[in-house]
């Protein structure tokens, strides 16, 4: 039975309490994701109306997810996402009321997805940040492949649970199931032992030694040590910039005018729920190759996989039976798990861990927090232009993008781990500095043992 569950859940148990909550709450999410556009064509909301009240739950990074990463980098991030899931349940509760008392208007759905978007926004960096200190470096990649894996099967099985449950009692009942998702996975942050190296020891410990005086830098001077992290790698900063084109370009097609596309064409939720399970079934596959296969250069794998997943939009709009744009969609979902996998493993090994929340804050305020103009002009220029020649439209923008950065070399070239780099000379008059004991994390997130080496810092930490 043991060979059964992967070997990262077995060794790492502060993960796999973690990964046992986020399932839950990655189910009641799917669920979510086609049950609230949905939700608002019930009350009689138009396709301008499911922008709306989807990039009201997006705009909110605008504003606090640069916040949320100087946080999460300041205090136990564990708190943070504690505080943001039981944020989430009590909106997501409020919203499957006022569905099933008929008393839900398209701008009471939109202010309650914004405050849902305000917990998210301090919710993702803390998340990102959070996994380096449960799991070795050895190891991330496998973590972030088992939890794209339950994102994936979230796809299967949400929509499929999320049908059931809007035929049953609408979509009020299938936000109700979210809300207790969230309940569930807050229970289980609540539990997790103390994790939190870096951030208990001071947040960020510079070379001054502030953080053994208890000082630390204000929040603008943190948030420019952050992207002094970004802007200090080429690989970075592309990647954000190609991010943001494929959540603002081509994701509308999926949150937006795939839906729409469903109601006027496709006979309604049913059929648009067979497609995001043929997406779901694609990305599982796209999982369990990203855990069993390391990519010696994972950007550049990523940025290929990029290329594939923007095809999402030229697919739906093709006019092909459901089962041939279902089976396409498919192996766009290999593309995106592929993509999200390697990124995220990309930075949590590359980004020194005291400063990766900050870093983790600017790749979802580029890459993420955008997307709600495209949501907001999907609608728009689907009614001028027409529905298809929109969906060509976003493909078209989108491919080139992400092989203008595959050209790239440093994204080309980017090395699965980080080199080794020597060890500094003691200063005079001081013996050389004690090794940690094996298998225990520092103050500066450091981990010896498995790995036999200390994690070395890049240049662009001279001012931490």
């Amino acid at each position: 039975m043991g060979a059964l569950i992967p070997e990262v859940l077995r060794t790492e148990r502060q993960f796999a309490r973690l990964f046992v909550g986020q399932s839950l709450s990655t189910l009641g999410d799917r669920v979510s994701f086609v049950a609230l556009p949905f939700a608002v064509l019930s009350i009689g909301g138009s396709a301008v109306d499911v922008g709306l009240v989807t990039a009201a739950g997006l705009l909110p990074l605008l504003v606090f997810t640069l916040v949320g990463g100087v946080w999460a980098d300041r205090i136990p991030r564990r708190r943070i996402m504690l505080a943001s899931d039981l944020l989430r349940c009590a909106v997501q509760a409020a919203v499957a009321v006022l569905l099933l008392t008929g008393t839900a208007r398209v701008g009471l759905l939109a202010l309650l997805m914004a405050l849902f978007g305000v917990a998210d926004a301090f919710f993702l960096p803390a998340s990102t940040g959070l996994l380096p200190l449960l799991v070795p470096a050895d190891r991330l990649r496998e973590a972030n492949a088992l939890s794209g894996f339950v994102q994936s099967t979230g796809l299967v099985v949400g929509p499929a649970l999320a049908g059931l449950l809007i035929a049953a009692v609408g979509p009020g009942g299938a936000l109700a199931m979210d809300a207790a998702s969230f309940a569930v996975s807050a229970a289980v942050l609540a539990r997790l032992g103390a994790v939190d190296g870096a951030v208990a020891a001071g947040g960020v410990d510079g070379a001054g030694g502030g953080a053994e005086r208890g000082e630390r830098p204000g929040f603008l001077a943190e948030l420019r040590i952050g992207w002094q992290q970004v802007r200090s790698r080429t690989w970075v900063w592309s990647s954000m910039l190609a991010m943001a084109v494929y959540h603002v370009v081509v994701l509308p097609s999926v949150f937006v005018l795939g839906p729409v596309l469903a109601q006027r064409e496709w006979g309604g939720a049913n059929a648009w729920t067979v497609v995001v399970i043929a997406f779901g079934l694609g990305s599982i596959v796209g999982d369990v190759c990203s855990y069993r296969w390391k990519p010696v250069r994972p950007m550049a794998v990523a940025a290929v996989a990029m290329a594939v997943a923007s095809c999402q939009a030229a697919i739906i709009g093709s006019g092909a039976p459901v089962w041939v744009i279902a089976a396409l969609e498919a192996v766009t979902g290999v593309g995106v798990s592929l993509l999200f996998v390697l990124w995220e493993t990309s930075l949590q090994v590359h980004i020194p861990e005291r400063v990766l929340s900050r870093v983790s804050s600017y790749d979802h305020l580029i890459a993420v927090a955008l997307m709600p103009l495209g949501l907001v002009l999907a609608g728009p220029l689907s009614e001028s232009l027409g529905v298809r020649p929109t969906l060509f439209g976003m493909t078209a923008l989108a491919v080139p993008v992400a092989f203008v950065l595959l050209a790239l070399p440093a994204v080309r070239h980017l090395p699965a781990s980080r080199p080794p780099e020597p060890e500094p000379e003691p200063a005079a008059g001081l013996g050389p500095e004690p090794e940690p004991a094996p298998g225990v994390r520092t103050a500066a997130g450091t981990v010896a043992g498995a790995a036999g080496r200390r994690e070395p810092v890049p240049e662009a930490e001279a001012a931490l």
